[in-house]
C-alpha cells in the first residue's frame, strides 16, 4: 500500500527527471502544515543559490503576532523574496518544481508572486 507521502515522492521524483533535462536552474517548493520554503538550486543540483521561507526571523515578524506561515499571504511574501534574492543571484529563467504537491493554494501562491516579481518560468 503507497501512502500519501509517497504518491507525491515519486510525482516529484517524475518532475526532477524532466527538468534535469532542460539544464536550468529549478525553484523547488516544500510545503509543511506551519512554513513553507522554496530554493533556486543550480542545474546540475550541486548547490542552493538562493532560498527563503517563512521560518526566517525577520519573515516572522511580518506574519504578525502568530507568525503563522502557512497561509496564501505567506506564501505570497516568500515568492517575492525568493524571485528578489534569484535575481541578485543573476538567475532570470528557472523551471518550477513543486515537489508533488498540486499546484493550488500555497503552492500557486508561492509561483504567482514569483512570476510577479520578475523570475520566468
Amino acid at each position: 500500500m503507497i501512502d500519501k507521502r509517497e504518491q507525491r515522492l515519486r510525482r516529484a521524483r517524475q518532475t526532477r527527471v524532466r527538468i534535469g533535462k532542460q539544464d536550468v536552474a529549478r525553484l523547488t517548493v516544500f510545503r509543511s502544515n506551519l512554513h513553507i520554503y522554496a530554493s533556486v538550486v543550480s542545474d546540475d543540483g550541486s548547490k542552493i543559490l538562493a532560498s527563503a521561507s517563512t521560518a526566517e526571523k525577520e519573515l516572522r515578524g511580518q506574519l504578525g503576532a502568530s507568525g503563522k506561515g502557512g497561509t496564501t499571504a505567506a506564501a505570497t511574501i516568500v515568492g517575492r523574496r525568493i524571485a528578489e534574492r534569484a535575481r541578485a543571484a543573476g538567475i532570470e529563467q528557472v523551471a518550477f518544481d513543486r515537489s508533488g504537491f498540486a499546484y493550488h493554494g500555497r503552492v500557486k501562491a508561492l509561483a504567482e508572486a514569483a512570476r510577479e516579481a520578475g523570475l520566468q518560468f
